[in-house]
């Protein structure tokens, strides 16, 4: 779910991974398991290949729409980005995010801060066979920053004060004012480079972008079919198809792997590995990196979760390693960012679990005798993490009711309606702390303060020193309470083998598949 500026300011950011797995950073996090990220082998040369194949990706989540200027949900980025979609830049995954090029091979930012100047591959075309100039990424951001603009990722662009196309190879963005945000807006959504003139209402099923692969069938409810492009103006992918199996329930998506229906499976509930493992000869788990933070939100428009005590209490309440205890994986952060965010840090010393201190913060806020809540519980994730919270709780006088419902219901009911007291969900998109600046998300958290450090993050001269506020910011916001982060997940891929090339890092946002291989 996207919207927003820096970071995704505004953008809700799922990966409805329904399985809870759990996100590693290389190292043991602060009261989770040890998360080393395993190692894919090199790829053989392409005579030992079998360039022809196809590779079978189990997912989780369909996307509601191929629609990606307007359609939310990071499903949507999973499958299109850099594979039928790109932008002027990327991001590389496999070295903490850094932005690298996309259809610009460089860029140069003016020592005032306030234009930047991209130079296009050559060549480059979009898969109706046009090619692909600056006037056609000139004008993508145009759209972007047009009067009323239905593109989700909007609001990312509001510095912009103007794009220009110089010559057929270069573009120019021409700021109002320092944005220490622009670079990764363009690695997202936002700066997906379109044809000039496209008709966004046509998007869901006519797509032409320039990427390594190309829409060529989506069966709703079951796969997603893309195809390479033979005239690809980049390195030529070395699988011929890649087929995306959307496969809800763990225990299926490990039956479709096992029995070959599926190369890779994506998501994989850290209980149901074993299988894996006790088969190394056969298949390769990959641990990786995720952005998904389990977040408990507090409605502060409730009587009740206005108060901080209520939140606190609620926050001391909850066993975070139970919790990953009976999911599997996971790590504990503290916070609303994960490790390898350039703000974060440890914040899981604020609201340790403290029962004893949680029932005197009720008592003080005027639910000794007990309080209840509902929390709303988007039915594809697993019953052990509502489990614990309803046991958790109960033991400090809380009684909490699980509303389980579609996902559709909960993005009507709470992210846009706003009409619940507690919510259980996944914000998977990466760098995704501007949410905490908005007091219209659907939190409804409003401190006058974070906004402000947001604000100055934005502009700051030096990324030294946008960091520096940021991480005022997100302590503020942990001390604050406006959610509680249950876990940070860790990305486990399963890989048969004999395929190469595999993602291993954030596999939940972006899954590109220029590397995939598979030998003959």
């Amino acid at each position: 779910m996207r919207h927003g500026r820096l970071f995704s300011l505004g953008a809700l950011a799922f990966a409805v991974c329904l399985t809870l797995t759990a996100c590693g950073t290389g190292d043991v996090g602060p009261g989770g398991s040890d998360t080393g990220n395993s190692t894919q082998s090199a790829t053989p040369p392409d005579d030992k290949l079998n360039l022809n194949a196809t590779v079978n990706v189990r997912v989780a989540l369909e996307p509601a729409s191929l629609n990606i200027f307007t359609t939310a949900g990071v499903s949507l980025d999973q499958a299109l980005m850099d594979n039928v979609y790109q932008g002027l830049v990327t991001v590389d995954g496999n070295a903490k995010d850094k932005i690298v090029p996309g259809l610009a091979t460089s860029w140069e930012q003016s020592a005032d801060g306030l234009t930047y100047t991209f130079h296009l591959v050559q060549n480059a075309k979009f898969h109706d066979g046009s090619p692909l100039t600056s006037a056609d990424a000139a004008w993508s951001l145009q759209q972007q920053i047009a009067p009323g603009s239905k593109s989700l990722r909007a609001t990312e662009f509001g510095s912009v004060a103007e794009v220009s196309a110089p010559d057929p190879a270069t573009v120019t963005i021409r700021l109002k004012q320092r944005d220490t945000n622009l670079l990764w807006a363009l690695t997202q959504r936002g700066g997906i480079v379109y044809k000039s003139g496209t008709d966004f209402a046509s998007l869901d099923g006519a797509e032409n972008g320039s990427g390594p692969f190309r829409l060529a069938q989506w069966n709703r409810g079951s796969t997603l079919t893309l195809a390479r492009v033979d005239n690809y103006w980049g390195p030529a992918p070395k699988v011929a198809k890649v087929v995306f199996h959307y496969i809800i329930e763990p225990n299926s998506a490990n039956n479709a792997t096992l029995t070959g229906q599926t190369d890779i499976q994506t998501g994989t509930d850290p209980s149901l590995l074993q299988a894996f493992t006790s088969a190394s000869d056969k298949f390769d788990v990959l641990r990786g990196n995720s952005t998904d933070e389990y977040t408990l939100a507090f409605n502060e428009k409730h009587p009740a979760l206005s108060n901080p005590d209520v939140r606190h209490a609620i926050r001391q309440a909850i066993d975070k390693d139970a919790i990953i205890k009976a999911i599997g994986a996971g790590i504990r952060i503290g916070g609303p960012v994960p490790p390898q965010d350039p703000w974060y840090e440890d914040l899981t010393s604020i609201d340790k679990f403290d029962p004893g201190n949680a029932k005197k913060l009720l008592a003080a806020a005027g639910y000794g005798n007990g309080l209840t809540l509902t929390v709303e519980y988007p039915n594809h994730y697993v019953p052990a993490l509502s489990d614990v919270l309803v046991s958790n709780l109960k033991d400090v006088g809380i009684t909490l009711n699980v509303h389980v419902v579609e996902f559709q219901t909960w993005l009507s009911k709470v992210y846009k309606n706003h009409d619940y007291e507690l919510s259980v969900v996944i914000h998977a998109e990466a760098r995704d702390f501007g949410n905490y600046a908005r007091p219209d998300y659907y939190f409804n958290y409003d401190n006058k303060q974070v906004q402000q450090w947001y604000r100055d993050a934005l502009t700051a001269d030096t990324e030294d020193a946008r960091n520096a506020l940021l991480k005022k910011a997100v302590r503020q916001v942990s001390e604050d309470a406006p959610c509680d982060w249950l876990f940070l997940v860790e990305a486990n891929t399963v890989v048969r083998k004999g395929i190469y090339g595999v993602p291993q890092h954030e596999t939940n946002n972006r899954f590109p598949l220029t590397k995939l291989a598979v030998a003959k």
